[in-house]
């Protein structure tokens, strides 16, 4: 028995799911932000402690117009807005899959019709309509 070997989307999709798994277990593995009290805060908090740092007379120049009682709920937006976004880029990924795909499945009628004879394209219309 012959094995089909995998096509090339199908390498790709691997690869990248590997990639993505490398980058989310190799910082715990490694004890990347061991030396931290909070290793994996986000960027706001490193940039907040950074400034700081460097000038800690420093005033921000705005307050945000919302703050969440507790970080739970900041997290919850938080994961509420990456999943908003997750849904708008599939619909608009699938909607224009979908076009492409009508567009192709359209040409290739519009090519099998041209290939047969102008009779047997009418018949079988008409049969399509019974």
């Amino acid at each position: 028995m012959s094995r089909s070997p995998m096509s090339k989307n199908t390498k790709i999709n691997v690869l990248l799911l590997l990639v993505v798994a490398a980058l989310a277990v190799l910082p715990l593995a490694l004890g990347l932000g061991d030396h931290k009290e909070e290793p994996f805060t986000g960027a706001d908090g490193e940039a907040e402690s950074a400034i700081t740092e460097i000038e800690p007379d420093y005033k921000p120049w705005f307050s945000p117009l919302y703050e969440p009682p507790s970080g739970e709920i900041e997290s919850a937006l938080f994961s509420l807005q990456a999943a908003l976004g997750a849904g708008v880029l599939a619909y608009y990924f699938g909607l224009h899959r979908g076009r492409r795909q009508g567009e192709q499945r359209a040409l290739e009628r519009l090519g099998d019709d041209a290939d047969r004879p102008a009779g047997a394209a009418a018949e079988e219309s008409t049969a399509e309509r019974a």
